[in-house]
């Protein structure tokens, strides 16, 4: 960033185009700019989840359709002046993009007035993205050349109308429509006036591409009285035109297998949850909470077992917590992976030998059943377990059902806790609110003992047996029936992926 002319900091406003909810949708520029930032100005129909994990100073200026919560316009102008001038890169992040009924421009104006430089980055609009999800393209060989976008704030009935509702109604084009709940008898009254048929097909299109998003078709004729029925309330995009009819053949977004669905993640926090993401991905209104948090242990007792690892003939590892942990020790010893050239390794799991693998670890033993008696019925199976020395890298609190087996098959054991799991108590609240507003189309997914019991400490005994669960195995199921929960759906194999598929295989009403 360059400095003025007095050698401060300059600042920079970047108006980006958030998409239209579904948070994969903004672009490479605007993400890489939020990760980036000082300081954020965001709109309420921006995807909270593009603010988790950053930095920036967040300021929330609401500005959705009838809240008397958002900012005034100059306000937010003001906000945005002011940030820059403190030398802050700022990012005003707007649903959609903000270059479509947006408002951007008009903020443009007010920085390029300031003497504030800026960048516009653009982003998908909901007028195409929304119908797009629902299975409605704007424009479709032999049925549309042509797409106009309306504002719905337009009344055609009152003083002189910027928009020709007589040639939109002749000219064939699929009209879309934002921001029109509230206006829709108004322009439905306006269309018919001017000769659109009444069995021209429409569309309505609620939360367009977010995970609750709801979309009915109908006619000219009806779709008032289909929208009022079905109690859509903003934010809607309409599409009149008769590529409103193809959803019927190509609706795609509604007919993945989680759609209509919510579930709480209370899987402990990472960079990126494997578990939230799939489940998304199948069609589930994805809540992530954390419930458990990584708190890694004094490591004197770990850098003790690595300066003797020539002392060991085999090293476990259950988790890929466990793996991270341990390499880092590792390396704060000045060592490396070549320490464990001579060791045979067990990993408990599918994932924990990808994390080890990824360290250039191959994996000796890995059992069908990934737990603990998995990996003892594998080990009993070799010859070279009797008398050997076996390094345990653990969870403290963990069960003893492995370093006791170990033991009886004749192995030495040493158990080293490098971090336990701690409940997160910054996610009680959005547990809470997730129980509160729970539905019959509602799981928790629960991938350890430690989330579970987190999780009844989060909302309560009483609470946490309102909602069934899923469970990542019999370990983990043990926990929730003992605290009551109705385990409702159990993984065949303890990996997220399987727990996944067992949801899928499960979700019926």
């Amino acid at each position: 960033m360059l400095p003025n002319e007095t050698g401060a900091r300059r600042g920079m406003v970047y108006l980006v185009g958030a998409g239209p909810g579904d948070p994969g949708l903004i672009t490479v520029r605007g993400r890489e700019l939020l990760d980036s930032c000082d300081a954020i100005v965001y709109d309420a129909l921006a995807n909270p989840t593009l603010l988790v994990g950053l930095d920036g100073e967040r300021y929330d200026v609401g500005k959705r359709g009838g809240s008397t919560d958002s900012a005034r316009q100059e306000e937010i102008g003001a906000l945005l002046v002011r940030l820059a001038r403190e030398g802050k890169r700022v990012v005003r992040l707007k649903g959609g993009d903000p270059f479509v009924f947006g408002r951007g421009s008009e903020e443009a104006q007010v920085l390029a007035e300031a003497g504030i430089p800026f960048e516009v980055v653009p982003g998908i609009t909901a007028g195409i993205a929304a119908p797009a999800y629902a299975g409605i393209p704007v424009t479709h060989r032999g049925l549309s050349t042509s797409v106009t976008f309306v504002t719905g704030h337009e009344d055609p009935t009152k003083g002189a109308p910027t928009v020709d509702w007589d040639a939109l109604a002749r000219s064939g084009s699929t009209l879309v429509l934002y921001m029109g709940v509230r206006s829709l008898p108004r322009i439905v009254a306006a269309l018919r006036s001017a000769g659109m048929g009444d069995e021209t097909p429409a569309a309505a299109v609620q939360w367009g591409t977010h995970a609750a998003q709801r979309t009915l078709v109908a006619t000219l004729a009806t779709i008032e009285r289909c929208v009022e029925e079905a109690e859509l309330t903003a934010p809607v995009i309409f599409v009149i035109g008769a590529v409103a009819a193809l959803r019927d053949e190509i609706a795609w977004f509604e007919r993945r297998p989680l759609h209509g669905w919510r579930i709480l993640v209370t899987r402990a926090q990472s960079p990126s949850s494997m578990l939230a993401k799939l489940l998304a991905e199948a069609g589930a209104d994805v809540v992530e909470a954390p419930a458990t948090r990584i708190e890694p242990l004094d490591p004197g007792r770990l850098r003790g077992a690595i300066f003797h690892l020539d002392a060991y003939d085999w090293i476990a590892f259950t988790s890929q917590n466990g793996v991270d942990l341990f390499w880092k020790v590792l390396h704060e010893c000045g060592l490396d992976t070549r320490s464990l050239a001579a060791l045979r390794v067990v990993a408990v799991g599918p994932a924990t030998a990808e994390a080890l693998m990824a360290h250039g670890i191959g994996v000796d033993v890995t059992p069908e059943r990934f737990v603990a008696e998995g990996v003892l019925e594998a080990l009993a199976e070799r010859d070279d377990v009797r008398n050997a020395r076996v390094l345990y890298v653990a969870a403290e609190g963990a069960r003893d059902v492995l370093p006791n087996g170990l033991a009886e098959l004749g192995a030495r054991v040493d158990v080293v806790p490098i971090y336990r799991s701690v409940a997160d108590a910054a996610a009680g609240a959005a547990m809470r609110a997730f129980v509160s507003d729970a539905g019959a189309r509602t799981l928790v997914a629960f991938t350890s003992a430690s989330a579970v019991r987190a999780y009844v400490d989060g909302v309560g005994h009483d609470a946490a047996r309102t909602i069934g669960a899923a469970s990542i195995g019999p370990t983990t199921s043990a926990a929730a029936r003992e605290a009551g929960i109705e385990v409702r759906i159990e993984a065949p194999q303890s990996t997220i992926p399987a727990l996944v598929e067992a949801v899928i295989a499960n979700a019926h009403d």
